[in-house]
């Protein structure tokens, strides 16, 4: 059954790439991000529900989150997620929207930040070298079963490792311009 397949292990490499987009998209940078409050669950209604499907997220200023509570009774609750996400923002609840003023980042807070994020590449890194040992298993299984021949299994092999290489040289960029971002730098 295992055989090799280029466009699939791609597929899986770059979802590895597109993870760590997402999770580095959540870090806060010292910049109003929208996607910083995306993880957050809210419990309304009786069942934990994520923020987005309760509120508008915008950011009118550069250093200022607004979130649009569209059910009035809501609001208490959407406040007190935010307060307990540990991202270190404080809601002003001004009847209708909570403000978020985007505090600047501690040198402290930046570094952790930092780490945080080389973990989350690290993540994406091991996601990416898996793949790529399920590849290189799936071209010994086709040789094994006569499919191809040796030297087809050393070519897929090779064609393997570049993808991989490729792949975490994207990595690495995407990781080293959200590390910029969030040292200042």
């Amino acid at each position: 059954m295992a055989k090799y397949d280029k466009a699939d292990l791609e597929r899986r490499m770059n979802g590895a790439i597109e993870a760590l987009k997402h999770d580095l998209s959540g870090l806060r940078t010292g910049r109003a991000n929208t996607a910083l409050l995306e993880p957050i669950m809210v419990t309304v209604y009786g069942a934990n529900t994520p923020i987005t499907q309760v509120a508008t997220i915008s950011a009118p200023e550069p250093r200022m989150l607004s979130v649009q509570v569209w059910d009035k009774s809501n609001i208490g609750p959407v406040e007190k997620a935010i307060r307990s996400a540990g991202l270190g923002l404080n809601p002003i609840n001004d009847g209708n929207t909570l403000r978020l003023p985007i505090p600047d980042l501690t040198e402290e807070r930046r570094k952790e930040l930092a780490k945080l994020a080389s973990s989350y590449a690290e993540k994406a890194r091991v996601a990416i070298r898996n793949v790529r040992r399920d590849g290189i298993e799936n071209l010994k299984a086709d040789e094994k079963k006569k499919e191809i021949s040796e030297d087809d299994r050393k070519r897929g092999e090779t064609e393997v490792q570049k993808l991989t290489d490729d792949m975490i040289k994207q990595l690495d960029e995407v990781f080293g311009a959200k590390e910029k971002e969030i040292l200042g730098k």
